[in-house]
Parts: C-alpha cells; sequence; structure tokens
C-alpha cells in the first residue's frame, strides 16, 4: 500500500464527514461514481465562536443529505446564514434552493442564473458572515464559472472541481477552457508560495495537506497530457475520439467521455497557440 504521505498533495487517506479544519467541517453526499469518487464534499465553515456558518456546494438534489448538513451545522452549534457554490455542476450545486427553503439563505455564485438573493460573487469579494475571512478567488478552466474560496486562517483553499483530492480534473469544454484552468492552477500556485496556504479542501476526495505539491503536480500532469496530445496529432490522430484511444489507454474506459472533453480542450489551446 503506498503511503498517502508520498502521494501528490499528501492525501488525508479515506474521506469522511467531520472536522478537517478549525474552521471547515465536511459533510459527504451519498454520490460516489467514477466521475465525483467518494461523493460531493459539503463544506460547513464558520468562526469557532460564532453562532453562523457558510455552506458551500450543498450537493445533489438528495432531501437526505440536505438534511444531514443542515443537521451537522445545529448540532455544532450554528445556524447556516448563507449558501455559497463554487460552480454549477449538478453535483455541487442542484439541491442549493432545496438547501436555501430548508434554511432560509441566499445562494451566492458567480453565474447569476445559479443565485437566490441578489448578491452574486467575484473576485476580490471577502464573505464575512459570523465573523468570517473566506476570500472569492476565480479559477476558470473546468468550467467558466468555477471559483475557489481562500481561508487565511486556517491556511486552506477551498477549490471545487478545481484540485481534486484523489487523481486530476477534467477541463469540461467547450464552457471550461485549457488556457484559463492553466492560469487557475497557477493563481492557486501563488497562494500556497505568497499567501502561505498549505491545505486543500476539495470538492471530491480527500483533504490535501501539501497545497503547493498537489498544484505544482497538477501543473505538470497538464503539461504532460499536452505534449501527449501533441505527439498524438503529429502521428496521424486527428480527432478527439482518436487522440483519447491513443493518449488515455491506460484510463478506466468509463472516464473516456470525460477525457474527450479535456482532449478537446487541449486541442483547441494547440491551434490557438499554433502548435498544430
Amino acid at each position: 500500500m503506498t503511503d498517502a504521505a508520498a502521494l501528490p498533495g499528501q492525501p488525508r487517506g479515506v474521506v469522511v464527514s467531520g472536522s478537517a479544519t478549525d474552521r471547515a467541517r465536511c459533510v459527504l453526499a451519498p454520490n460516489p461514481s467514477a466521475m465525483t469518487l467518494d461523493g460531493t464534499n459539503t463544506w460547513i465553515v464558520a468562526e469557532p465562536d460564532s453562532p453562523l456558518a457558510v455552506v458551500i456546494d450543498p450537493g445533489p438534489l438528495d432531501e437526505g443529505h440536505l438534511r444531514a448538513v443542515a443537521d451537522a451545522a445545529e448540532q455544532s452549534g450554528k445556524r447556516v446564514a448563507l449558501t455559497l457554490l463554487t460552480h454549477g455542476h449538478a453535483d455541487h450545486a442542484e439541491g442549493a434552493a432545496r438547501f436555501a427553503e430548508l434554511t432560509g439563505t441566499a445562494v451566492r455564485a458567480l453565474d447569476p442564473a445559479l443565485r437566490l438573493g441578489d448578491e452574486g460573487l467575484g473576485a476580490g469579494d471577502v464573505i464575512t458572515t459570523g465573523g468570517l475571512e473566506m476570500h472569492v478567488v476565480p479559477t476558470p478552466g473546468h468550467t467558466a464559472d468555477s471559483l475557489s474560496f481562500h481561508l487565511p486562517a486556517d491556511a486552506a483553499v477551498l477549490t471545487g472541481d478545481t484540485v481534486l483530492g484523489r487523481g486530476t480534473t477534467m477541463v469540461a469544454h467547450p464552457d471550461g477552457r485549457l488556457g484559463e484552468y492553466l492560469d487557475s492552477l497557477r493563481r492557486l500556485r501563488s497562494l500556497t508560495v505568497d499567501d502561505g496556504v498549505t491545505t486543500v479542501l476539495p470538492g471530491h476526495g480527500p483533504v490535501l495537506d501539501d497545497a503547493q505539491g498537489a498544484v505544482e503536480f497538477y501543473l505538470a500532469h497538464r503539461a504532460h497530457r499536452l505534449a501527449q496530445v501533441e505527439t498524438a496529432v503529429e502521428s496521424g490522430h486527428r480527432t478527439a475520439s482518436e487522440v483519447v484511444a491513443a493518449v488515455y489507454a491506460d484510463v478506466d474506459r468509463s472516464l473516456w467521455p470525460a477525457a474527450e472533453l479535456s482532449v478537446r480542450a487541449q486541442l483547441e489551446y494547440l491551434g490557438e497557440h499554433g502548435l498544430i
């Protein structure tokens, strides 16, 4: 068995509901799959001595899960006062409207179509609910509306699907774009280098205790895949499906549809930069 400390980002191991940092608690949604790993990590974030909490990514429209999130906040002496979304994919956002009904909260997101209330989210915004300090970090690429949330007091960043706790994420072409994704990874790397972030609280998979190592791994992985795609094209593979079969031959075929989206994004990137 591989020591978790030797893996990229130093994952903590199995994903469990419970406290991850002084301010962040995970409630794992019951939606495991090849794409969602163990399931969606719904995060409850609050100052330890505050009666108010913020929930990030309520998850799928699963009544039992949504009530479990509200109950977990209540059991820790908190009232959910705000709901945030990292992006609009259903496994993160589908339950948001129902969760807002259960808790009486607004829902803030980058995409206006996902909001409930007058306020959105954007670069430079700081969430201060219940004395919390959490900075909104635009991290498009996986999707156009992807956001991360920097929690300085815990030296942590909540990354949604931009960085996962295990494996790597897809660039969901055409909404997601590789150039933007690479810029977002560099933005996250600057948080680890310049702002002291050490912990990744991902949307799926275990918590990572080496944020810089995780982001560096992602950047290296993307560069490697891009080189593989370029080589495949030079070898005569022209369509995205042909490139996937050549480059992702060692990957479970159930993941090939997602891989094809990433390959389309990579082909677009290579074309834009005159590399193919």
